[in-house]
């Protein structure tokens, strides 16, 4: 009987210890819930955790904040055929790490490199082993690319590997900058490059047109906010876009493509055959100051950089140089000007002592007791060394600021040198006076021969007509700027010019080479010599800067070519012969347009193009005379829109179809014959609304387009 009250009394016992463990849990637990219901409504009311706010965090989860990317302004010549546009590559890459899986466990690594090396191997510039290698690397990798074969990818590319589908292959865009004539006045249209800032890449101009307009052609990128779920897809009505994109102004420049064109085939010749350090040429209509052509050697092409290394700078306005006795052409108009110029006024030629130090004319010996009016044509160094001592250093010195000499022109251009003028001591004044000892830029003599053209009075270089909105308002236009009139007689202007076409026609003339028959052109030739690294000057039959210019008409100009070239390396001909290469094609296109008799779009002869390479098509159209566009990524032309031997005007478009992918054109002021010629060479169907000529397309140009695409043009 005790006994089993004893167990009655522990069974009690543990059950007392039950209910109160069971109590002690339940308090446990109600307080723990407490706790959480407590957390719960804090979070809920406060939305914060540790200080932060939930919202906040959730935004920051699920928003994306995206840049978008103002277009790049247009680059177009006179005639709005296009320079410089804008467009994008692509890098590939390829994703190595396996742990790279997307929501549905599907690889998003390669996951069979050597298939993967044998496609890519189809549209790369590589072989299916350096593919392979790169896709083998010996350490570890969570992601390869494939060196500079797998940059610079093109849409069209990019497509193609696309269609592929091939696990763990990506590609970056990039932003690029187009330019579809290659080596074409390179150094004036200049070289736009991506910049990374900030975390994205922004196309910035570095040289040229492309840098000093860099803010107008830029524009001002936009931005958005973009709400995505856990997959990263975008939610619908969870778009918001705080600030749209302002697309960059175009430009259109004062340059002729047709002239362009050829003057970059003669340089090139003669860069090829003479291999000079340095050539230039500019070509300006010197009534209004626009230029029409401009390019130097060497160059480079800024669509595949070959050549940039050993050419950035551009010569033309940042290198000065002794211009040498073309430099005679100011010094005679200032003596003439000044009263101090008798043409029938004898002088002993050969030599002249200045300052204890000799003088000789470019023959040396001279050609004895001669008048002043035969200096000029001679290039007689001595006569223009008196016509400064008859100016006197004064006189002189006015006359050189009156030409700017040492004063920067301000054409758009960075960069711009403003050369020297060392004015210091007698000798100095004298050797200015058959242009040494003095520093120019190109753009400053072009910038002086203009008074020969105005009654007396300079113009200002141009490079850019206008710059346009993408609108199409025009939001600046370059006007003719006068800069100063340092000849104010009609005789002294013409005096000079007299004596310039004495230069080709007279029989002591030094410009024989640049005969041209019954032409009306007037010359001024010089050979500068080129200062030594340790004074003095340099020696040798190739050590000079051989130069030409001239205008034309000679009694009247309105055209001015102007050609340097320092140090020709294989100087088999005389440098007059050389030059006349350049000179004489181009004067001859020049006085095509400023013959009053010629007739408006000249009927020409249409050259045989289809099965020739692209470079040698454009050589032929050009020699021709006729005005060439290239439509299709192909290297042979396949299809030319006009038939050879047909006549043609020189106006009028040809159409060379190369093959492959046609990208649309700028048909913008097209007439509408060019149209149906461009939709019979390419077979794409165009839709075109009114009459006139095109003012409006319905697809931007450097678009691809088909046979499926829409494209509409209205014509005004």
């Amino acid at each position: 009987m005790k006994k089993f009250n004893n167990l009655n009394r522990n069974r009690s016992k543990a059950h007392g210890y039950r209910f109160t463990v069971g109590r002690i849990l339940q308090l446990v637990l109600a307080l723990v819930f407490l706790v959480f219901i407590g957390r719960f409504l804090y979070i809920g009311i406060s939305n914060q955790v540790a200080g932060e706010n939930l919202n906040k965090r959730v935004n920051q989860i699920y928003r994306r904040n995206e840049v978008l990317k103002a277009t790049r302004g247009t680059i177009y010549d006179k005639n709005g055929l296009t320079l410089a546009e804008d467009a994008h590559v692509f890098t590939v890459y390829a994703i190595l790490d396996k742990s790279s899986i997307d929501y549905h466990n599907k690889p998003m690594y390669v996951t069979n490199k050597r298939k993967t090396a044998q496609k890519l191997a189809e549209v790369l510039p590589l072989s299916e082993e350096k593919i392979y290698s790169y896709l083998t690397p010996k350490h570890k990798a969570f992601q390869v690319e494939f060196g500079s074969a797998g940059t610079g990818l093109t849409l069209s590319q990019k497509k193609k590997i696309v269609a592929m589908k091939l696990p763990g292959i990506k590609f970056v865009e990039t932003p690029s900058r187009l330019y579809p004539n290659g080596n074409f006045a390179s150094h004036i249209i200049g070289l736009a490059q991506p910049q990374k800032s900030q975390g994205t890449s922004n196309l910035v101009g570095t040289m040229g047109i492309e840098a000093y307009f860099d803010k107008q052609l830029a524009g001002k990128d936009g931005y958005r906010e973009a709400f995505v779920d856990a997959e990263n897809y975008q939610l619908p009505n969870g778009q918001k876009t705080t600030r749209a994109t302002q697309d960059g102004d175009n430009i259109y420049l004062t340059l002729d493509s047709r002239l362009q064109s050829y003057l970059e085939v003669l340089m090139s010749q003669v860069q090829d055959k003479y291999k000079p350090k340095a050539l230039t040429a500019v070509v300006e209509d010197i009534k209004t100051g626009k230029i029409l052509a401009a390019s130097q050697r060497p160059t480079f092409n800024p669509q595949t950089k070959q050549g940039l290394d050993t050419s950035w700078r551009n010569i033309l306005v940042q290198d000065s140089y002794e211009p040498g006795s073309v430099f005679k052409v100011l010094t005679y108009s200032s003596a003439i000007e000044s009263g101090n110029y008798n043409p029938n006024e004898q002088y002993k030629s050969g030599a002249v002592t200045v300052q204890g130090s000799t003088i000789h004319d470019w023959n040396n010996s001279g050609w004895g007791s001669i008048p002043f009016s035969q200096a000029f044509p001679r290039s007689s160094n001595v006569g223009f060394v008196k016509l400064e001592q008859k100016m006197g250093a004064k006189t002189w010195k006015e006359y050189l600021n009156k030409y700017r000499i040492g004063k920067k022109t301000g054409v758009t251009l960075p960069g711009e040198t403003a050369g020297i003028l060392n004015f210091s001591t007698p000798l100095n004044q004298a050797v200015t006076a058959f242009g040494q000892g003095v520093n120019v830029n190109a753009m400053q003599m072009m910038q002086a021969y203009s008074a020969l053209a105005n009654n007396g009075q300079m113009v200002k270089p141009q490079f850019v007509e206008k710059i346009v909105s993408p609108s199409g308002k025009v939001v600046e236009k370059f006007h003719r700027t006068k800069v100063g009139a340092p000849i104010y007689s009609a005789k002294t202007a013409k005096t000079v010019l007299k004596g310039m076409q004495d230069v080709v026609n007279a029989s002591y003339g030094t410009g024989a080479a640049y005969k041209m028959p019954g032409k009306s052109i007037a010359v001024k030739t010089g050979t500068a010599q080129i200062a030594g690294p340790h004074g003095g000057y340099l020696t040798g039959d190739n050590n000079y800067i051989f130069s030409v210019v001239g205008v034309t008409p000679a009694n009247n100009p309105r055209y001015c070519v102007y050609l340097t070239m320092k140090q020709p390396q294989k100087m088999s001909k005389p440098a007059e012969t050389i030059l006349s290469s350049i000179f004489k094609p181009i004067m001859n296109r020049l006085i095509s347009l400023s013959d009053s008799t010629a007739k408006v779009n000249e009927k020409v002869t249409v050259p045989a193009l289809t099965g020739k390479s692209i470079e040698k098509a454009k050589e032929e159209a050009n020699n021709a005379g006729v005005s060439i566009e290239i439509i299709g990524t192909g290297k042979t032309v396949s299809r030319q829109s006009v038939s050879a031997g047909v006549k043609q005007g020189t106006d009028d478009k040809i159409f060379l179809f190369t093959g492959g992918q046609v990208t649309c054109p700028n048909m913008v002021g097209w007439t509408e014959a060019e149209v149906n010629s461009f939709m019979t060479t390419t077979d794409i169907p165009i839709t075109i609304n009114g009459k006139g000529k095109v003012t409006k397309q319905s697809i931007a140009s450097g678009k691809v387009i088909d046979k499926n695409s829409k494209l509409s043009v209205n014509l005004k």
